[in-house]
């Protein structure tokens, strides 16, 4: 492969809860991390961007600004995400909407993958409602996705996780999301992303 697609990834951890005494940090550092170790695995290293959307400005009636702005430019610069997002009433953070819908073309052709977390569903429902949204945004997510179940159980104090299943599927859809950011830098070479 030449040197541009061997560049480090640029990839987003957005954190998608902003609620008071949220789990979001823990298991957001936990992926961090797992990003951080996998890194240079394959001999492909990532740069890592977290965009905490509780410090993250956004108006809820998106009208735009210096905030929303700045925003923009981080998903600009980023080529693939990673979407920590908790479940709320069988649903996603109504912050991670705001999100989506404050930003336009930069989501455009970007691979994401999902971690969700919450009770005896693990924040699965709030999965599948984000994969409808992040298409009609002309994003491609992977198939493989991390889940936590009773999430309070599953981080030891140290913010460690014994949990096999979540850390496979972790290094499974990071391969996935290596694959989409190569296949899309090939693609943009050849021709804009006609969306």
């Amino acid at each position: 492969m030449d040197q541009k697609r061997q560049a480090p990834i640029r990839l987003g951890i957005i954190v998608g809860s902003v609620r008071e005494g949220r789990v979001a940090p823990v298991v957001a550092n936990w992926f961090a991390e797992v990003v951080r170790c996998h890194s240079g695995v394959d001999g492909q290293e990532f740069g890592i961007d977290i965009i905490d959307l509780a410090e993250t400005p956004l108006p809820q009636d998106l009208s735009g600004g210096s905030d929303v702005e700045a925003f923009t430019r981080r998903i600009d610069a980023t080529e693939a995400f990673v979407v920590i997002t908790s479940e709320y009433n069988h649903g996603y953070p109504a912050a991670l909407k705001t999100a989506i819908d404050s930003v336009k073309h930069e989501w455009r052709a970007k691979p994401v993958g999902f971690v969700s977390y919450g009770g005896l569903s693990g924040g699965l429902r709030a999965v599948e409602q984000l994969r409808q949204v992040v298409v009609e945004v002309h994003m491609v997510p992977v198939r493989e996705s991390v889940s936590f179940h009773r999430v309070k159980h599953a981080f030891a104090a140290d913010g460690t996780t014994r949990d096999g299943a979540a850390i496979d599927s972790a290094a499974r859809m990071l391969r996935q999301l290596e694959w989409w950011v190569h296949a899309v830098r090939r693609g943009r070479e050849d021709r804009p992303y006609p969306g």
